[in-house]
């Protein structure tokens, strides 16, 4: 293993190319991700020696994203290079890496760095017993699988695990990306994953829901009514917590409650989709328990909510 990149501090006024360390890297799976951060490498001054990419569009991904790097088979990329990345579906990561220990083509010494953000290093156990090395690499950000991402990496943290001898390895590539490390331990990937998911993909549900609700009466322009309230919304939230809950629920209006409930159960009747309804119920309970709990609702208004919310 090249000794360069271990050492945790780069000095990025150094030009790519000329950076110690550089190394050789392969890429499995050609997908929004995978293409994006394989750039992010090249841009750091790494050589990508082949992509694996198996449909039209993550061939199209690897020709604009990664022009000239040769589409190869996974065997012959582990064979080329230094480092892979794989970047492919939770479900098949390990079983696919066991299966290449299996078949002798993991080598000692080789990085195997996977981004997804359900796993630490566990995952990749078995390339242990060949002397290759696990790390566990998770950009926080969500991908569009355009050149456009690699400009929002430098605003993203990864979530990265190692082994402590190597961890600073796993540190320095994240900084190389253009992103800020955070060490994640191996017990905690999965409630790491679930804040992450439950925070993005949730958000892009109760978005989609509030713009259905505006265009179904005729506003054109939903995203621009949309877009500067919930992004206050967020930063407030995330600066103070369950501090920045406002709205009929949270000010304890519950004929106001009851007047949004029953235009939504009239809305489903008329052909609404019902889980803008159920979206709704399930998160306003959970804005009357926090507001209870920090002391914004008496307990009184909020078994009043409670009870709206339970009408049949």
């Amino acid at each position: 293993m090249n000794e360069g990149i271990g050492t945790g501090g780069l000095d990025l006024s150094v030009p790519a190319d000329q950076r110690p360390g550089r190394l050789g890297v392969g890429v499995i799976g050609a997908g929004r991700v995978g293409a994006v951060l394989g750039a992010a490498l090249r841009e750091a001054g790494h050589t990508i020696t082949g992509v694996h990419a198996v449909s039209e569009d993550s061939r199209t991904r690897a020709e604009a994203l990664l022009p000239e790097v040769p589409v190869l088979e996974i065997p012959e990329i582990l064979r080329r290079c230094e480092m892979v990345l794989f970047a492919v579906p939770d479900d098949v990561l390990g079983q696919l890496v066991a299966g290449l220990v299996e078949a002798g083509h993991v080598q000692s010494g080789h990085l195997l760095v996977h981004t997804s953000g359900r796993y630490g290093v566990s995952v990749l156990d078995p390339v242990r017993a060949v002397g290759a090395i696990p790390l566990a690499i998770h950009p926080a950000m969500t991908f569009t699988g355009l050149s456009l991402d690699l400009a929002r990496l430098k605003d993203c943290v990864f979530g990265v695990t190692a082994d402590p001898v190597v961890l600073p390895v796993a540190q320095a590539l994240a900084v190389e990306m253009g992103g800020e490390p955070v060490v994640v331990k191996e017990a905690d990937r999965a409630q790491y994953h679930l804040a992450l998911s439950h925070g993005s993909n949730h958000l892009v549900t109760v978005a989609a829901q509030a713009r259905r609700l505006l265009e179904d009466i005729g506003v054109e322009d939903a995203r621009r009514l949309l877009r500067p309230l919930m992004a206050a919304s967020l930063d407030n939230a995330l600066e103070n917590g369950d501090g920045a809950l406002t709205g009929p629920v949270a000010r304890g209006d519950v004929e106001t409650v009851r007047g949004h409930r029953e235009t939504l159960q009239a809305l489903v009747a008329e052909g609404m989709p019902a889980d803008v309804l159920a979206t709704w119920e399930a998160l306003a309970r959970a804005t009357t328990d926090r507001a209870e709990a920090r002391g914004a609702l008496r307990p009184d208004v909020a078994a009043r909510l409670r009870g709206v919310l339970e009408e049949d």
